[in-house]
């Protein structure tokens, strides 16, 4: 408040800002005082944290320090080991002592470039190519699995309308990272996914007769699969699953592609 008062004179509004700050939140239905910070998801939190972290960045850039900062995240370079535990241990003495704020230590930790993740991506070699970081990639295929779970009992229409929105979200986010290869192996598995879903879909023996022939499967063989004990992720690479239920039938279903979108995002110059 001390800061938000050497550019704000208006006494109405900081009373208001303080109120707000100690008005508590709910949570689970239950209010809870807010005795120190600001409320977590509030709105004017991000510009609080902002003008009291604007101190922090002023004090870097007069240090002659290269970083950057998304909230409270950030990133502090240096060109040595040493180097960089010495930044580390000022500039938590200064959070601490100037901005009275706690340094988490867990989070906290010096390490090489190659070992570095910020915001869900990796930066890989001296060049620092720009990489979707392996913990982003595992999230990413456990909320496929979470919406392409074969005991969800809800129509392909729904599924497929549920994978644009989050893919586009996805891609939208992390389509600046360089690794057209990542998004192509991601768009085998995930056009595999959806074709479990048609084939648990199908449940009956004559009904997936039925439809992969109307897909074009050759008829003896479009039989002998509907008639497999096989599981459905075996299935789902089989021969007449790929016949039928082909790349391009999936995307006129409404099934997004990663490496398309990935492409329409990217610019010119970068390379897979």
């Amino acid at each position: 408040m001390a800061r938000v008062a050497r550019r704000v004179s208006d006494k109405t509004l900081l009373r208001l800002i303080g109120r707000y700050l100690r008005a508590g939140v709910m949570v689970e239905g239950v209010l809870q005082p807010t005795e120190v910070g600001t409320p977590q998801g509030g709105p004017a939190s991000p510009l609080l944290a902002n003008i009291l972290l604007d101190d922090l960045d002023k004090e870097l850039e007069r240090r002659g320090l290269p970083f950057v900062r998304y909230a409270d995240d950030f990133a502090i370079f240096a060109k040595s080991r040493r180097s960089a535990e010495r930044i580390m241990a000022s500039v938590t003495r200064y959070l601490t002592d100037e901005l009275r704020l706690v340094v988490n230590q867990e989070k906290s930790r010096v390490v090489a470039s190659e070992e570095f993740e910020f915001l869900g991506f990796a930066f890989r070699k001296s060049r620092a190519t720009i990489n979707v970081a392996p913990k982003s990639v595992d999230r990413f295929k456990r909320r496929i699995r979470e919406l392409t779970g074969r005991s969800r009992g809800i129509s392909m229409e729904r599924r497929l309308s549920e994978l644009r929105s989050y893919i586009r979200g996805w891609m939208g986010y992390f389509g600046l990272a360089s690794q057209l290869k990542l998004f192509d192996r991601l768009d085998q598995w995930l056009r595999r996914r959806i074709r479990m879903c048609y084939w648990k879909q199908w449940c009956r023996p004559r009904k997936r007769r039925r439809e992969l022939i109307r897909l074009g499967v050759p008829r003896r063989q479009a039989i002998r699969h509907a008639r497999s004990r096989k599981g459905y992720w075996h299935m789902a690479k089989t021969i007449a699953s790929g016949v039928g239920l082909n790349n391009a039938w999936l995307q006129e279903q409404g099934l997004l592609s990663m490496k398309t979108l990935w492409a329409k995002l990217a610019p010119p110059r970068r390379t897979a």
